[in-house]
């Protein structure tokens, strides 16, 4: 694995161990592969012969929570790194303890749980620390950066201040996290591991970023940019210019935020990613509405709209018809702003999506009065609108860049009502418009209760089926008596391993001096005794989440940018000449400790 094993798999071993042996080797083999479900049945099928070899044992623990956790099972994950952590403190193995807390730490901070996720991340920092081991030193202060960003963004749910403008509690959150990074940054600098110096300062322009501190965020990230280009990672240099757009969009330079969005494009494209394509053509879509520039904003709004429909993206295809009947209307072209604006509606009431439905319920109402139609001059939401033209002509795949824009020809042109009647070209106008049919602000968050690490609207079962808190602390606690009996039953308990008179002493003799103070147990059960009230409140209803919108949404991002006014925002950044761009990962990686 990637971020794997512990122990290598090099034990000379006796014969009948050779099996299980071999097995862990071809599941190691095949994770690194990338085939995290074919290495998990083998490494499962290791611990099914079982080994009396303790630290192979541990390392298939280890190997088998990571692979479940790519695999967004992280129940099982859960699981088998709490198996890791009873092993390793079992055989008095310190660095082994540390790791597997830190990997029990990063599970949790997916699952939400993040006050028992910084605790046992803690514990792995403060084992590195006893036992000299920077880089997992490093690792650990990464982690639990990490740890309060993500929590950062939970708590930002639902908020409706201004950008930089946050609550207390979110702010102390995200300065925690940035502290972290910081120190995280200043250990990897010194081991001159530039790989995680990149990651650290894209995590930095993330924090920064929601901190409302986007000059500060730029310059992080243009760091970011420059070391992902020193190792050729295509997808951190992806991410790293969306970012980049995504900052300068608020600091009101919409031009050389579309060139960000732009290379953007040009590398999803490179890298034959859908989903990133179709996000990139939505922020270049909102964009050049920005710059009221509409036909071209209606052409990337229907290459996304596109792609949405080939991933049968039912929620980015209400948000681009929702986008398209905003600049027709710009435009003055009230027809074709009529014909998304029902399909709009159509898409919001068969998603459940009770915001959308009332936005689109509203401008199809304004539009059909100002067109001077009713509903029994319109065809079927489903079929085509009754007048022609109005659907957009698609070419082939292959040749987007060539999408038909059928527009209509009007003796006149069409003033809207009152609300609807500024000139279409005036800025204020589109600004109202939007801000009036604000929808709330979407979970930006890749990795938590309702969400996939890759960004994915769907729900995973994985999160819900999960262990509950009670049995990770049962096992940890259990594990903290010092009598050899109650040691004796926890590691009859785990599964795979034989126990004979070679491991035996081993097994009971070496655990009692290596046992975590009690502040760290403590720690734990006053987490999970108190279970957080955030924890405890269900999150705020957001609603149903599209892979190819992207999850700053431009619908949280423009309202913002408006509330700011961006002539007060305008800061003249250096040019790429004095410091060449760089940009952070979108979402910090979940870089396990092992």
């Amino acid at each position: 694995l990637a971020v794997v094993s512990k122990h290598p798999f090099h034990t000379p071993l006796s014969r009948m161990e050779a099996s299980c042996l071999e097995l862990a080797l071809e599941g190691e083999r095949l994770c690194k592969a990338g085939d995290f479900k074919g290495g998990t049945a083998f490494f499962e099928a290791a611990v099914q012969v079982g080994t009396e070899d303790l630290k192979t044992l541990s390392a298939i623990y280890s190997q088998l929570g990571n692979a479940y956790f790519y695999l967004k099972e992280y129940g099982k994950a859960l699981e088998y790194h709490k198996h890791d952590l009873t092993l390793a403190r079992t055989i008095g193995d310190r660095i082994g303890e540390g790791k597997a807390s830190g990997n029990l730490g990063n599970t949790l901070k997916v699952l939400g749980r993040y006050d028992e996720a910084v605790v046992c991340c803690q514990r792995h920092l403060d084992i590195s620390q006893e036992q000299g081991d920077k880089v997992g030193e490093a690792r650990a202060l990464y982690n639990i950066g990490n740890v309060f960003h993500a929590k950062g963004k939970q708590q930002l749910w639902g908020c409706t201040q201004e950008p930089g403008d946050l609550p207390p509690d979110v702010r102390d959150t995200l300065q925690r996290a940035t502290g972290f990074y910081e120190m995280n940054l200043c250990l990897v600098k010194e081991l001159g591991d530039r790989a995680a110096q990149g990651r650290a300062f894209g995590n930095l322009g993330n924090t920064h970023y929601l901190l409302g501190n986007f000059v500060e965020a730029i310059k992080f990230h243009r760091q970011r940019l420059s070391i992902a280009k020193e190792f050729g990672d295509k997808a951190a240099e992806r991410r790293a210019y969306s970012n980049l757009g995504n900052a300068l969009i608020f600091l009101g330079q919409f031009n050389t935020a579309t060139e960000y969005y732009r290379k953007t494009l040009q590398l999803s494209r490179q890298l034959r990613d859908q989903v990133m394509e179709a996000q990139a053509c939505y922020s270049l879509g909102n964009t050049y509405t920005l710059l009221q520039q509409y036909e071209r904003a209606i052409d990337y709004h229907l290459k996304h709209l596109f792609i949405a429909q080939e991933l049968t993206d039912r929620v980015g295809e209400g948000r681009a018809c929702w986008s398209l009947g905003n600049a027709y209307v710009s435009l003055g072209n009230h027809r074709q702003a009529l014909h998304y604006a029902r399909k709009h509606l159509a898409i919001s009431k068969e998603i459940g999506d009770r915001n959308g439905e009332l936005t689109a319920r509203m401008n199809v109402e304004q539009l059909m009065e100002a067109l001077g139609v009713s509903e029994s001059d319109l065809s079927p939401c489903g079929s085509e609108f009754e007048m022609q033209g109005a659907r957009p002509k698609f070419t082939k795949r292959n040749s987007m860049d060539s999408v038909e824009l059928c527009k209509y020809s009007s003796d006149k042109v069409i003033l809207l009502p009152s609300k609807l009647g500024r000139d279409p070209s005036d800025e204020d106008c589109f600004f109202d418009l939007l801000s009036k049919f604000q929808s709330s602000r979407m979970d930006d968050q890749r990795c938590h209760l309702d969400e996939p690490q890759n960004g994915d609207n769907r729900e995973d079962p994985a999160i819900t089926t999960s262990p509950q808190t009670e049995e990770l602390f049962d096992l940890i606690a259990s594990s903290q008596s010092r009598r050899l009996d109650d040691q004796r039953v926890n590691v009859g308990n785990l599964p795979g391993l034989r126990i004979t008179h070679n491991n035996l002493g081993h097994l009971v003799g070496e655990g009692d001096h290596q046992e975590p103070s009690d502040d760290f147990f403590n720690m734990l059960i006053k987490c999970q005794s108190s279970r957080i009230d955030d924890q405890r409140c269900s999150p705020p209803e957001v609603g149903p989440r599209a892979p190819t919108v992207p999850d700053e949404d431009f619908f949280s991002l423009i309202q913002r940018v408006q509330a700011k006014r961006m002539d007060e925002q305008r800061v003249q950044l250096p040019t790429d000449d004095q410091d060449s761009p760089d940009a952070p990962d979108p979402e910090p990686p979940s870089g396990y400790s092992s």
